[in-house]
């Protein structure tokens, strides 16, 4: 036994956000062995809070993280901070080695890794991110409502995102930056809700005073806005699947890449799931946190048919 890491457990949980804190208690409920190991890299952690989630609206995401944690651990399921770099069959189960040399076993793996957010190179985007640099209207819409939005188009769904901020602020503009700007029909759709396209591509965003304030463009133009919102290319951290076969592939929605799985998580390798959003782009905590329970009980019932087996041919060697 390591130090902080038994030999081998039911099920390892690879990943310690809302998505594999929920498993990890639904499997600590049904008294399975379950460890999660989590490398303390929330992609939320630049935001102040969680939002639409009922009962926990406006939580810090590290608050929401603490609890969760203390809830596995309150069933007997134990939590590690680790960074689990690889995950090979092994018997009838898995060998999961961690970066510091660490190792375990587990009859069964839930990868909640997650994504990691592609954002275009524009300067200062990447250090406003979560702040005044946001994606999703559901999770940060409410917080910049009424104010200067900028849409930064990066693909397709741009005039979706610009429509959908709309809902929330009489003032927003879509940078064509890179792209060809609008179809002639979305275009039309955007002049008559109010939003104006610029084109041209983007340079840099204008900060003062530690807020936006504009956004430049390679031309020297500057439009003066309070908030930027981009749809990041969103590509699933899969590297732990990889010596398993399985690989992210592109998604269906042209949003990034994911790791493929059925709806209960449970993915094309047998004792291997998974949940949040290395499988799904777009969910958000509340939709992370119930795919990961849904995993965690369709995982909990593989291994009680396969007990239910093992003991029925202990049963027929014994009689």
């Amino acid at each position: 036994m390591t130090e902080g890491l038994k030999d081998e457990y039911d099920a390892v949980v690879v990943g310690g956000g809302a998505a594999g804190l929920n498993g990890a208690l639904m499997l600590a409920r049904s008294r399975r062995s379950v460890v999660v190991i989590d490398a303390g890299a929330p992609r939320n952690a630049p935001a102040d809070g969680v939002h639409g989630l009922l009962g926990h609206d406006g939580l810090p995401p590290t608050e929401l993280l603490r609890r969760g944690r203390a809830e596995v651990r309150r069933y007997g399921g134990e939590v590690v901070d680790g960074d689990v770099t690889t995950a090979t069959k092994d018997g009838d189960g898995f060998a999961v080695t961690l970066a510091d040399g660490r190792t375990t076993w587990a009859r069964r793996l839930l990868v909640t890794t997650g994504l990691v957010d592609e954002l275009p190179d524009v300067a200062g985007l990447r250090e406003r991110w979560g702040r005044d640099v946001v994606h999703c209207p559901y999770c940060h819409g409410w917080e910049v409502r009424d104010r200067a939005i900028g849409i930064l188009a990066s693909g397709p769904a741009a005039v979706h995102q610009a429509m959908l901020f709309r809902q929330l602020s009489d003032d927003v503009v879509l940078f064509a930056h890179t792209t060809e700007g609008p179809p002639e029909d979305q275009a039309a759709l955007l002049a008559a809700r109010g939003v104006d396209v610029v084109t041209g591509e983007v340079a840099a965003l204008v900060i003062e005073d530690d807020h936006i304030v504009g956004v430049r463009l390679t031309d020297g133009r500057v439009v003066e806005r309070d908030v930027v919102a981009v749809g990041a290319r969103m590509r699933a951290r899969s590297g732990v699947l990889s010596d398993l076969g399985l690989r992210a592939v592109e998604h269906p929605s042209g949003m990034g890449e994911h790791v493929p799985s059925d709806a209960t998580g449970r993915t094309d390798v047998p004792g291997v799931w998974v949940a949040g959003n290395v499988t799904d782009l777009s969910a958000q905590v509340g939709a992370a946190a119930a795919a990961g329970a849904l995993a965690g009980a369709h995982l909990n019932a593989d291994l009680v048919a396969d007990d239910a087996q093992r003991a029925l041919e202990a049963t027929r060697l014994t009689a």
